[in-house]
């Protein structure tokens, strides 16, 4: 059941906040509902649903108006602000009823033309809507068991079931003007209704009372679900991360898939070099009951709950079942030809006859449901691919609670066709020019530290996606939050037997693949090479040579299986070819993976994978620390920023410009072989 979460004294604590202004006042009353409402995924994901309050405001003459303020285009509902719910004079949107009809681009234009304040965000595609019914507080979700509800084949007849005459439908039509008419009419054919149901699409409560309305949202929703679980018991509810065998599977088959489908994604852009889609798997029970349904084949071309959702998975998924996956490269591949023809098809025939001229989106699937495996969403980047995900994960709940009571029907391909092709939700997803590294997924070993965390946030702030491996837990979080939680990570000892693969498997199932590996931990360990104990160059070696060399070759080996090349960048040290006194212990290892990096670049050039690789020098992290810089300066009789900046240039060299440098590598197209010295000029460790 949904939580209320409405509590009266955070209620007015936003009121307080909102100052004297009365208006103001309800405003922040309605942007808090609307954040309970956003904040549970259970009501509304990723930007879905809209709310809205009526409030009296002065013009510029000092004449009092009902203004409508109403969600933003774009804004998230659980995060959403005052500022995120743009006004507009209400009186001169209520005479555009009176038309017959009014384009997508015209009612943008009109209630932006009537917006108290032109630089604010546009108005939701539904604003009409909230205009055109009289209440003063109104909230539209699309929570899972009301979608389900709404795309059953006797949805009017279960509305009156449930509700009696409390609740009134309105057919399916598609969000804008007409929408807005047509519920209007409902509502005052039934003035006295707390609520509308939208078939095929979501619910919409309304009161003269923002925790009314609120509540009349909650108390819909679990009238709607306790009627389902009345009929059918519990649905599946998404649960837990994918267990380690699930993950091990899916790093057979996702980086295989991964590469496939980016050769399409690439052929359609008309540039080898574009990125992959990055990844993201379910894998908890409740995918993996879904999966053991006999109807499987069947619900995967019933299409998605609501039609919002095809503008981020398409309507149908890629379907892989175990007898695909069991042929191996050739079955997967022709699936996904087919896929793609068959959609290629959906577009020609409804292209042909829309009114206004389409471009096809990139045909390849979004989504893909693998048997066995899990469900995996697939974007951009990791923000679109959760997204996909989460609702895909709805999707299987709302087909469970439909299906097992009475059918799960929702809108046609027709109408679809015309959703995902809406100029106005286009706009959402292609205003903006991707990232550079928008789709690479990094992996960088000694992610936590002074480095490893500099390079991944060069990465990150080229909108790549992050994966850190280091060896301390607690480190490895702290970082992970520096980062963002649309990047991952895994805490392990990388010296241990097995740990390359572990890794590549925890972030395949990330991510759903690599493209660049930064091998990057190490430590030094001192002593003289006459009496070094054996023991300490052997684990020396382990971590400055060995480590290096199975990421290596596990990262090699996902790059094999996707086909579409990689990168390996690797932290050397000028210590590989300017041994310094007492580091010999250190020095040895990375000479040994500067010639490592050198004969992986011949050997994996044929592939398309690069490999390069950074000295630096005198860098404030890990054996340099503090303690161990004010020694070597008074050990020399200079101050601690003359000893940091001993090179060239004069300049102390920092962390991030080792990670700028790793950029600047993996930006260098026509590069391998490479190794790039940042230490601000050390003529003795000039490698040319």
């Amino acid at each position: 059941m949904v939580a209320n979460n409405w509590n009266d004294a955070e209620a007015q604590k936003c009121v307080a906040d909102a100052g004297n202004d009365i208006a103001d006042q309800e405003l922040a009353l309605e942007s808090y509902a609307s954040r309970l409402i956003g904040s549970d995924a259970n009501l509304v994901q990723h930007g879905g649903g809209n709310t809205s309050c009526k409030v009296m405001r002065k013009d510029l003459f000092g004449a009092e108006h009902t203004v409508l303020h109403v969600k933003g285009s774009g804004h998230d509902l659980g995060q959403i602000q005052a500022d995120g719910m743009p006004a507009m004079w209400l009186e001169p949107l209520l005479a555009y009823r009176a038309l017959d009809s009014l384009s997508d681009e015209d009612m943008v234009n009109t209630m932006r033309g009537n917006m108290l304040n032109s630089t604010g965000p546009t108005p939701s595609v539904e604003g009409l809507l909230h205009a055109f019914l009289p209440h003063k507080f109104i909230n539209h979700t699309h929570a899972t068991a009301m979608l389900a509800l709404c795309d059953l084949p006797d949805a009017e007849a279960v509305v009156r079931e449930i509700f009696g005459d409390t609740i009134a439908t309105v057919p399916f039509i598609m969000p804008g003007f007409e929408l807005g008419k047509v519920a209007a009419e409902v509502f005052e054919a039934n003035p006295n209704v707390e609520g509308l149901m939208l078939l095929n699409h979501g619910h919409f409560a309304f009161a003269e009372d923002a925790k009314e309305a609120y509540d009349r949202i909650i108390r819909h929703t679990n009238m709607v679900e306790a009627w389902f679980k009345k009929k059918i018991g519990a649905a599946p509810t998404p649960s837990g991360d994918p267990a380690p065998e699930m993950a091990a599977k899916a790093a057979e088959i996702l980086p295989l898939l991964r590469g496939i489908i980016g050769n399409h994604r690439a052929e359609f852009a008309g540039n080898s070099d574009a990125p992959m889609s990055v990844m993201d798997l379910r894998a908890g029970p409740n995918v993996q009951k879904f999966f053991a349904r006999s109807d499987l084949a069947a619900l995967s071309r019933r299409g998605v709950a609501t039609p919002d959702h095809v503008i981020r998975t398409k309507n149908y998924p890629l379907l892989l079942t175990a007898e695909i996956l069991a042929g191996g490269k050739p079955a997967i591949e022709r699936a996904v030809d087919a896929y793609i023809a068959e959609y290629t098809a959906y577009f020609d025939t409804y292209a042909a006859i829309s009114p206004t001229p389409k471009t096809m989106l990139n045909p390849a699937p979004d989504l893909a449901w693998v048997e066995g495996v899990g469900v995996v969403g697939m974007g951009g980047d990791a923000k679109a691919a959760m997204i996909a995900a989460d609702l895909a994960e709805q999707n299987l709940t709302a087909m469970t609670y439909g299906e097992d009571s009475g059918g799960f029907y929702p809108v046609d391909e027709p109408r679809i066709f015309e959703m995902e092709y809406w100029s106005l939700e286009q706009a959402k997803l292609g205003a903006k020019k991707p990232p550079l590294m928008a789709g690479r997924v990094v992996m960088v070993t000694g992610g936590a530290g002074g480095i490893g965390l500099a390079t991944a946030q060069a990465f990150a702030a080229l909108g790549a996606n992050i994966f850190l491996v280091d060896l301390h837990e607690g480190a490895l979080e702290t970082a992970l939050k520096t980062l963002g939680a649309a990047h991952g990570g895994v805490a392990m000892d990388i010296t241990a037997d097995g740990a390359a693969a572990d890794a590549m498997n925890a972030c395949t199932a990330r991510f759903g693949g690599l493209d660049i590996l930064i091998s990057n931990a190490g430590a030094a360990w001192t002593g003289e090479m006459a009496t070094l104990d054996d023991a300490v160059l052997r684990k020396s070696f382990e971590l400055n040579f060995f480590a290096h060399q199975t990421f290596a070759k596990a990262a090699a080996a996902v790059f094999e299986t996707q086909g579409r090349g990689g990168q390996i960048l690797f932290n050397v040290s000028k210590q590989a070819v300017n041994p310094g006194k007492g580091f010999g212990a250190y020095g040895l290892p990375k000479a040994a993976t500067m010639f490592l990096l050198r004969q992986l670049a011949l050997e994996l050039g044929p592939h398309d994978v690069r490999v390069n690789g950074i000295n630096a020098d005198r860098i404030r992290t890990g054996l340099l620390d503090d303690d161990f810089i004010a020694k070597r300066s008074k050990a020399r009789g200079i101050d601690e920023g003359t000893y940091m900046a001993g090179n060239l240039i004069g300049r102390e060299v920092e962390a991030r410009h080792v990670g700028n440098a790793f950029v600047a590598l993996a930006l260098a197209e026509r590069t391998t072989a490479h190794v790039m010295t940042v230490d601000g000029g050390n003529i003795e460790a000039a490698l040319r």
